[in-house]
């Protein structure tokens, strides 16, 4: 695993938008053989997601054969809702770049039939071949997505009950109430990261992720306490964190 640590949020957001802007522009994608892309959601790819808008405006990069598919998206929320997934992915990113709409994938938190679109998921992953470039984020306890403490090499998309650290962790977007945020959600799992991407980067930024990046760093290979860990498994990983995050004192 590839650790590439920098003073700043600011600086690290700047270094993972343009490694992504040149990854797809080396990748030359064309309506056919679109680029595909895995994206988070969180605090960390925010700046990341504004530095891309910038260079977008700026004409360094399009995203019109770009496919992207999004990690997870709480149930029960609807899109217009400000703190589901959907609503974010909009507002952050989509509505200020050229994707097609009908590039955008995001798992359907009000969907019937919870199962199927799960299955419909993962074969919509397959059938574009492989995730060129999957960027995640880490929660504070080492949770990869919404996959959990207790997750499995081998999880694939599935419903997941959030535990009480991230229901938490979450509540300050909902006014600071844990009973108001969703107690499940839809999410990849382990093996949908790990078996269906050929580079996966992590942006980890802040005090608060120490923890987690340790972990992901230097812990146990796939233990299932911290599913972070996983990416352990994987040939082809960087972590992109600031100072915060890597325990460094910045220097004066």
């Amino acid at each position: 695993m590839k650790q590439v640590t920098f003073s700043s949020k600011e600086d690290a957001s700047s270094y993972l938008a343009k490694y992504i802007i040149d990854r797809i522009n080396e990748f030359a994608p064309t309506a056919s053989k679109p680029f595909v892309l895995g994206l988070p959601t969180g605090s960390s790819p925010e700046g990341v997601y504004g530095k891309l808008i910038e260079a977008y405006k700026q004409g360094k990069i399009s995203f019109k054969n770009v496919v992207t598919f999004n990690m997870d998206e709480y149930i029960g929320l609807k899109p217009s809702n400000e703190q589901s997934y959907h609503y974010f992915m909009f507002n952050k990113f989509f509505n200020h770049i050229d994707i097609p709409r009908e590039n955008i994938n995001i798992l359907n938190g009000l969907t019937k039939d919870i199962e199927g679109e799960c299955r419909r998921y993962e074969a919509k992953i397959k059938s574009l071949g492989r995730i060129n470039l999957f960027m995640g984020g880490l929660g504070p306890e080492g949770h990869l997505a919404f996959n959990e403490a207790g997750s499995s090499r081998e999880s694939v998309t599935r419903k997941v009950e959030l535990v009480d650290s991230t229901l938490q962790a979450n509540s300050r977007f909902f006014n600071n109430n844990k009973s108001q945020v969703p107690s499940h959600a839809l999410s990849v799992g382990i093996s949908t990261i790990l078996d269906n991407s050929d580079e996966i980067v992590i942006i980890v930024l802040g005090k608060n992720k120490k923890f987690a990046l340790e972990k992901t760093l230097y812990g146990a290979k796939n233990d299932a306490k911290y599913p972070s860990s996983y990416l352990q498994d994987h040939h082809n990983v960087m972590v992109v964190c600031d100072n915060e995050a890597a325990g460094l004192r910045a220097k004066l």
